[in-house]
């Protein structure tokens, strides 16, 4: 398995700043992860999660160790074949929705495609089926402000899906919704894991979220402290 691995985190160190003011974020990760898996990344404020999932998503970069993606090295890429990367083979889903204000629905799940230059025809249909599989249709032209929390997490799974990414990276994606619609939220994900084989990497505080991945890696103070199978899921 570890040969075939998607992702291959070997040794990973992330330190901010220099000399006695130099914090280090991460101190040596080491994480396989194969196509099609479903990752939650757990752990107190501080011990790293979200440091890592910047690196994964290609939003920074490692001080030590490597970062490899289908076997290319990432930390070695420029700053544009990174964009390029992020923006061919990953989606994000953020806590905070990340939609733009004064947009519809359809033009923020329309963004991904405008920035891979695709044709307008094109991307309008393919926000809309985007949309449809989220089960806003009919919304399209409404505002993030007309719609309610899960409605505004679901135009942005939209999002993140229209492009057909290889993976998923979810920073809280329930965080800021009721647990029925957290649930809803996740039976979304999930399906897009199990039916589309898209892998989901999750940052999540909620056990309750984290039982829907297949593998749960809890983090503490920079280092990977356990990484387990997800015995809740089926």
């Amino acid at each position: 398995m570890s040969d075939e691995a998607l992702i291959r985190l070997s040794a990973v160190v992330k330190t901010y700043g220099q000399g006695q003011a130099a914090f280090h974020a991460l101190k040596g990760i080491d994480l396989s992860i194969a196509a099609g898996d479903f990752v939650a990344i757990m752990g107190p404020s501080g011990s790293g999660k979200s440091t890592t999932m910047n690196i994964l998503g290609c939003l920074d970069t490692p001080t030590g160790g490597s970062y490899q993606f289908q076997g290319v090295h990432v930390e070695r890429l420029a700053p544009r074949e990174r964009t390029l990367l992020r923006r061919h083979f990953l989606g994000f889903v953020f806590q905070g929705f990340n939609l733009l204000a004064r947009t519809t629905a359809l033009e923020n799940v329309e963004l991904p495609l405008i920035y891979r230059h695709e044709p307008v025809a094109r991307r309008r249909a393919a926000a809309r089926a985007a949309l449809a599989q989220v089960g806003l249709e009919g919304w399209e032209h409404h505002s993030p402000a007309e719609l309610s929390g899960g409605q505004q997490q679901r135009v942005a799974i939209a999002r993140a899906i229209v492009t057909r990414p290889v993976v998923l990276l979810a920073d809280e994606p329930t965080g800021n919704l009721d647990t029925r619609t957290s649930q809803e939220i996740m039976n979304l994900i999930s399906g897009y894991n199990r039916d589309q084989g898209i892998t989901v990497l999750m940052v999540t505080h909620e056990p309750d979220i984290a039982a829907h991945a297949k593998r749960v890696i809890r983090f503490v103070d920079g280092r990977v402290a356990s990484d387990d199978g997800n015995g809740e899921v089926s």
